[in-house]
């Protein structure tokens, strides 16, 4: 495989998936193939009762710079529908995800960012949503995403302005979640906490990111999810024993939808 090509990258460790953006020669921007892979690639991810957890990232020493803006001379409300289908089906995928961001993280890179459960960045990483330098309407469930996390004063000011912002401003509002320091701080920390995820109960975490995302209509549906799975039982008797649980509950391929 020819690493320099632009391509997503995929293994699985230890329950954890890691996806890496790979575009080594545009700062790993995002082309229509890639674009229209990472759907593929979750799907088949999903359907693997083996992962987990999700952990995105790029490849090198930068997360994403966006989409590659090549791919806008064609068609710029087609390029734009495939980064929003890939964000959709990375925000729908039936368990924890994770990006693991260092250097840039812009345009349709803070798009899959967003898309993720959580953050966590290395000291130094800047973050853009740069619609408006390309005269582009951002989409409405791009905007709603970016509001939630970090309210609308910041989501505006992104989008108003297209100006990269650093670390400490993305903790501060709410854009990432732990920052650590330069010098490998993150990769190790990415792997501890992408580790516990993986041994909690995806019973607990599946139901959560549904009610988390809004869903209002599942809880008869988990409730009786919960009365089958087993996993309540084995988590208060491996309490009770002074054990580690081995939950069994997996979340199916369709995911949970917001």
């Amino acid at each position: 495989m020819d690493r320099t090509e632009p391509q997503l990258l995929c293994s699985v460790d230890g329950g954890v998936a890691t996806v890496v953006i790979s575009h080594p020669a545009k700062r790993n921007a995002m082309t229509a193939a890639m674009w229209r892979s990472l759907p593929e690639l979750l799907e088949r991810l999903a359907a693997d009762p083996v992962v987990r957890v999700l952990v995105l990232t790029g490849a090198g020493d930068t997360f994403c710079a966006g989409a590659d803006i090549s791919t806008l001379r064609e068609s710029a409300g087609e390029a734009q529908a495939l980064a929003v289908a890939a964000e959709e089906a990375l925000a729908a995928f039936p368990r924890p995800t994770l990006a693991a961001v260092r250097g840039f993280c812009v345009g349709g890179g803070s798009q899959l960012a967003a898309a993720c459960d959580l953050r966590f960045a290395q000291e130094g990483a800047l973050f853009g949503v740069t619609p408006a330098k390309l005269g582009i309407v951002y989409a409405s469930s791009s905007t709603r995403r970016l509001v939630s996390l970090v309210g609308p004063a910041t989501a505006k000011h992104l989008l108003f302005s297209g100006e990269l912002i650093d670390t400490e401003r993305a903790l501060r509002t709410g854009l990432v979640d732990e920052v650590l320091p330069d010098g490998g701080g993150l990769d190790g920390r990415v792997a501890a906490y992408a580790g516990v995820l993986a041994s909690r109960s995806q019973l607990t975490q599946a139901s959560a990111k549904e009610f988390a995302a809004g869903r209002r209509d599942r809880d008869a549906y988990w409730t009786g999810e919960a009365r089958s799975s087993g996993d309540t039982a084995e988590g208060v008797a491996a309490f009770l024993e002074r054990r580690e649980p081995k939950f069994t509950y997996t979340t199916g391929s369709t995911g949970p939808t917001g």
